[in-house]
């Protein structure tokens, strides 16, 4: 029988654990608190699906297709700090020595691809890990979300119950809902003057942008039916924007394949960072003493908890 699948949003967990772990550092200066957070991560996913299949997904380049509709698209991103940015080789280094396959293209957002790998992988279980509002979309009776939460101590799991009860809306609803209230994170800007609670009621009212623009004369309140009648072309183009992509060209998903841990080389990267509550977890794994720390090393490291 084929292992359920875990698919990990690479860049939302990885600016996560970036924001809730800082000035972090070793004794050098050198900024360690990103690697700290991901290892972590890595070794609580170890210990809970250290038996599945999956990968780590990262966005590649500029979505191409995206943004030849919307130039806008994404535009207030702010370029990655260069204390993190500093320390993503390491970061991806770790996440292959705990033996999880690492998944990216040239112009692709991750995304789309854990779209695509969510759909092609049927019938097995899929759990997202991402706080992505975009990827509720893909949620089913097969694949599930695993929402990190604010304390970081675990995960919420995000169904079909779950999303209606978030949102107002079922997963199906999910796009034609954030195209009327927009994504900032995104810069996907909305319908001005149409929050959560409107949209939710409008999506059950019509059960589709496409619906209620054949039939706006249904909508009761006036100052709201201009307002939808006037953003037709903005609603068609943010479903476009919003909606996944899962026409990604990929043979099979055989490469999700799940490799051990290399707890040597998570050692040696965790020795080389003074990762020194990383090296307490190993010890109680290896039965193999860490090294005394050294001086002026960070101590904020033993309080963050995933």
């Amino acid at each position: 029988m084929d292992n359920p699948i875990l698919l990990v949003d690479s860049y939302s967990q990885i600016y996560r654990g970036y924001y809730a772990v800082r000035a972090l550092t070793t004794a050098a200066g050198v900024p360690s608190n990103a690697v700290f957070a991901m290892a972590k991560f890595l070794l609580k996913l170890q210990q809970d699906y250290g038996t599945w299949d999956g990968a780590f997904v990262f966005d590649k380049g500029r979505c191409a297709a995206r943004l030849g509709i919307a130039p806008q698209y994404k535009a207030n991103r702010l370029p990655m700090p260069e204390d993190l940015r500093s320390q993503m080789e390491t970061i991806r280094e770790l996440i292959e020595a705990f033996g999880w396959p690492i998944l990216e293209k040239e112009g692709f957002e991750a995304d789309d691809l854990i779209a695509c790998i969510a759909e092609k992988s049927a019938p097995r279980p899929v759990r997202i890990v991402s706080a992505d509002k975009d990827l509720s979309q893909m949620i089913d009776d097969r694949v599930q979300m695993l929402v990190p939460d604010h304390e970081g101590k675990g995960f919420s799991v995000r169904d079909a119950r779950a999303t209606l009860e978030k949102f107002g809306v079922p997963p199906s609803g999910i796009v034609d809902y954030l195209a009327l209230v927009g994504d900032s994170s995104d810069n996907i800007p909305g319908v001005e003057g149409i929050g959560p609670k409107t949209a939710a009621a409008l999506i059950s009212q019509f059960g589709s942008i496409d619906a209620m623009l054949a039939a706006p004369e249904q909508i009761a309140r006036e100052a709201l039916r201009e307002k939808i009648v006037a953003s037709a072309d903005i609603l068609r183009l943010n479903r476009r924007l919003i909606q996944m992509d899962c026409t990604i060209p990929m043979k099979d998903i055989s490469f999700l394949k799940k490799a051990p841990p290399d707890y040597p080389k998570i050692k040696e990267i965790s020795e080389r960072l003074e990762l020194r509550s990383i090296l307490k977890e190993l010890e109680k794994i290896s039965g193999t003493k860490p090294p005394p720390p050294p001086a002026g090393n960070n101590s904020a490291q033993m309080e963050f908890k995933f």
